[in-house]
Order: C-alpha cells, then sequence, then structure tokens
C-alpha cells in the first residue's frame, strides 16, 4: 500500500533478500553494478570446487568481496589464495573489493570493472 508508513523500507528489505547476494558488502556491489547499467553478471558462479562471489562469465571476469569478519581467519586466508590461484590458472581475471571500497568508493569499483570488461 503506496504511501503507507513503513511501505518504502519493506520495499528496499525485500529488494535486499530477494537479489540472491550472501552478504551487504555483496548487496552494495549489485546496486553499484545496477546502477551504472552493467549487465551480465551472474552472483555465486561456481567454478570446480570454488563459488565466485560475482562473476562475468562471458569475459571471465570474477568479483570477489571481501569482509573482515568473513575473510579474517588464517585459514579462510589461505583459500581465498588458493581460490584466486585456480581462478587465475583457469583463465579467470579477478579483482577483489573490501567493504570499505563499496561502501566509500563505488564508483571506483564500478570504473575498475568496467576497466576490465571493456567498451
Amino acid at each position: 500500500m503506496v504511501g503507507r508508513p513503513g511501505v518504502r523500507r519493506a520495499t528496499a528489505l525485500l529488494t535486499a533478500a530477494s537479489d540472491g547476494a550472501a552478504s551487504a558488502a555483496e548487496r552494495l556491489l549489485v546496486a553499484a553494478l545496477r546502477d551504472a547499467r552493467i549487465g551480465g553478471w551472474i552472483l555465486g558462479v561456481p567454478c570446480g570446487p570454488w563459488t565466485i562471489d560475482l562473476g562475468f562469465p562471458a569475459a571471465r571476469l570474477a568479483v570477489e568481496v571481501d569482509g573482515w569478519a568473513f575473510h579474517s581467519g588464517a585459514e579462510r586466508f589461505r583459500r581465498d589464495r588458493h581460490k584466486q590461484n585456480a581462478l587465475v590458472a583457469a583463465g579467470w581475471t579477478v579483482l577483489r573489493f573490501t567493504w570499505h571500497d563499496l561502501d566509500r568508493t563505488p564508483d571506483r569499483v564500478v570504473r575498475e570493472i568496467r576497466a576490465v570488461l571493456g567498451p
């Protein structure tokens, strides 16, 4: 019901829950890509034993989102390095962004992604 208290917030929450993002940082990335009208991406792209946070399969571009809470342990740090090496060996370009990047400089994130995707 348009105009009712809380409708705008409820709509935002439903949209966030339905985008398939695994974290708030991934939701920021999705929002930045949508705002920039960049398409061709898929969340949770399987690649061997790994899952790419957000991928552009046609361009073989993997975008990884590194949140401090999820990536702070030594074992997770090692697994991320193994994953990146495997992706590069399989012909993917890997870009990594942090919450800070996505929250404070989304325009720079979009520029870096566009630079790899090309015109």
